[in-house]
């Protein structure tokens, strides 16, 4: 009696990554999700609070208060904290202290480098982000019934297909609402930049794929190559 070999069956592969994403794509320094709600992304600096004087404190609280009044949309403030690499700084400074001819500044390369690494032997280095996600809907909120605003809750983002004349229409109301937000965040002492479609792919790559940003950089958007069918 002869046995039947059984082939294992190969794994089905699923869904791609993107799938699981609420974005649909990026350019013109917009980020278009599948719903057909457009985002822009400021980075903005910091305020040092705690260096103000008591009359700079209340002015910034105040100023504050208007600009939270004075939105008309969800707007959404996001901090990343990530483990700041060095070890190419490092490498830097430990060639500089070998071609120093200057003895007393080799010495000073030297012990620079010894309070680095007990200071990075202590905890990791953690650098800080900020960033305003202004957010665009065509459609308002008041046209919608409630049982449409309970469920888009807890369903997925269904997909929708932007018109370039759609695009182009809502784009240049999210430019509007942009440029107020930046003057408010401005009244507040805070700079802001808006990023452009490289910034903006950057950024969602670095944020979705942590562990191999450092090895795999991500190519720049002049230099990559479409293929069309």
């Amino acid at each position: 009696m002869s046995k039947t070999e059984t082939k294992p069956k190969k794994a089905k592969a699923g869904p791609p990554t993107s799938s699981y994403l609420d974005i649909a794509e990026i350019h013109d320094n917009c980020v278009v999700m599948k719903d057909g709600t457009l985002r822009s992304v400021f980075l903005c600096s910091s305020v040092n609070f705690a260096l103000k004087s008591e009359d700079e404190q209340n002015a910034t609280i105040q100023a504050y208060i208007n600009f939270l009044n004075s939105l008309d949309s969800p707007l959404q403030i996001v901090i990343q904290s990530r483990k700041l690499n060095i070890d190419k700084y490092l490498t830097n400074l430990e060639a500089l202290q070998k071609q120093q001819t200057n003895e007393l500044l080799r010495v000073q390369i030297t012990e620079y480098l010894a309070y680095i690494r007990e200071l990075i032997s202590l905890g990791d280095i953690m650098t800080k982000r900020f960033y305003v996600v202004v957010t665009y809907d065509h459609r308002s909120d008041k046209r919608r019934s409630f049982f449409r605003r309970f469920t888009s809750i807890f369903s997925a983002a269904y997909s929708v297909k932007l018109s370039r004349t759609d695009f182009n229409r809502y784009a240049e109301a999210l430019d509007r609402r942009t440029g107020y937000i930046q003057s408010g965040l401005s009244s507040m002492g805070v700079k802001a930049v808006r990023l452009d479609t490289q910034s903006l792919i950057e950024l969602y790559y670095t944020t979705y794929n942590p562990e191999i940003r450092e090895q795999q950089k991500l190519v720049e958007l002049d230099k990559l190559q479409v293929e069309t069918n």
